[in-house]
């Protein structure tokens, strides 16, 4: 049921004519009474960022982090558009405002799909009533949602996760233009824990740096990107203690993400990048970004060849401490290289295991206890035919 999972929580998801062919493209998530509910948000960081991010930002300050509603739509990214992209915003929230008898502040909005193309409100007017007929608790209605969401994803993402009473369910989108250090592509949690905005916030924003912070497909900062979590305060389970909530949001981010990753555009290998052994955390991150949006690294990977010499060069120039003597690297279980110099492997095994779809990589810089890991993908043709043009 993801993004309908826990208590309090309604949803549904239809074709307006943003994209062609009548495939969905709006969806709408609510609470069940139409009420405002404690609600959290991380948004991108691009400073393009896109009419419905303003809108949506300016909202929760306006009510003090509460939202009865969040209204999303694929095919259009709304985005570069100016003051008629921040109305047309501005008036989808209008529009469910009225069909839900709340106030307009009280929804949030969210956009994805093509930049810098004008998105006019009629597919919202045409769109939002029946949406509202439509809500629904069930799977099916939860299923629609998220179908709803997608661009160039090829399967729905969703996630339940359930502990101790209270349940966080979620729905996203994203295959590309995914980077660490934002928000990263759409996304609705929900839960029916009790919990008010200041504190839900606080546990979003920590479970970015095990979830959404830890993937990269291509080192682009997108202008939409959004995280939202709404919390009905639906459950029976009465606590003072939030580690049970912060994991279950962590662990339904994180679910999240890896799909992502899964279904990266043109990809055939999700990978992990881990840095151990750097002087600290701070250059473990940097240079497990550096190799994990390397072309050079990606492309070795899609080929299947294990060439740690591109990722020790990528390590060495991501700003990190580092010592060429000291380093090793190695494939899954395949260390390859010790103190910077190749050694005796098994070629064939090793081989074998880079034809598998999911790889790991580990550098150690042998310099400290700094420690860092992200998701990524290989580079593929199929990346660059899909990434050509807006056709």
């Amino acid at each position: 049921m993801s993004v309908t999972a826990a208590k309090g929580f309604v949803a549904a998801g239809t074709a307006s004519g943003i994209k062609a062919d009548g495939i969905p493209d709006m969806a709408l998530v609510a609470t069940e009474d139409h009420q405002p509910v404690a609600a959290a948000a991380v948004f991108t960081t691009n400073l393009a960022a896109a009419a419905p991010v303003q809108v949506s930002r300016t909202h929760l300050a306006a009510t003090g982090g509460r939202a009865a509603a969040v209204i999303l739509n694929a095919g259009n990214a709304n985005a570069a558009t100016g003051e008629a992209g921040r109305a047309t915003a501005q008036g989808a929230c209008d529009l469910v405002a009225a069909e839900l008898r709340c106030e307009s502040d009280q929804v949030l909005v969210c956009s994805t799909g093509l930049i810098g193309i004008p998105l006019d409100l009629w597919p919202f007017e045409k769109t939002v009533p029946a949406l509202a007929s439509e809500l629904a608790s069930t799977s099916n209605a939860a299923n629609d949602a998220a179908e709803a969401i997608l661009t160039t994803d090829t399967v729905r993402k969703e996630a339940v996760v359930v502990a101790s009473g209270i349940t966080v369910g979620g729905m996203a989108k994203g295959a590309a233009m995914l980077s660490p250090n934002m928000a990263t592509m759409l996304a609705v949690l929900t839960t029916d824990a009790k919990v008010e905005h200041d504190e839900l916030q606080g546990l979003l924003a920590a479970a970015m740096d095990n979830s959404f912070h830890r993937l990269t497909v291509d080192g682009c900062t997108s202008t939409n990107d959004t995280v939202i979590i709404l919390a009905s305060g639906k459950t029976d389970q009465v606590t003072d203690d939030t580690s049970v909530l912060s994991d279950l949001i962590t662990r339904a981010c994180a679910d999240l993400a890896e799909q992502m990753a899964c279904d990266a555009e043109g990809a055939t290998k999700v990978v992990k990048v881990r840095v151990v052994g750097a002087a600290n955390h701070a250059d473990a991150a940097k240079a497990a970004r550096r190799i994990a949006e390397s072309n050079l690294v990606k492309c070795s990977f899609y080929g299947e060849d294990p060439y740690w010499g591109r990722v020790v060069s990528e390590a060495a120039s991501a700003g990190a401490a580092f010592d060429i003597d000291k380093v090793s690297v190695g494939y899954g279980d395949f260390v390859v290289a010790v103190g910077g110099i190749e050694i005796d492997h098994d070629r064939e095994a090793l081989a074998e295991y880079m034809t598998q779809r999911r790889l790991e990589v580990t550098v150690d810089f042998k310099l400290g206890s700094g420690e860092w890991w992200l998701l990524t993908n290989d580079l593929t043709h199929a990346y660059v035919d899909e990434n050509m043009g807006t056709s």
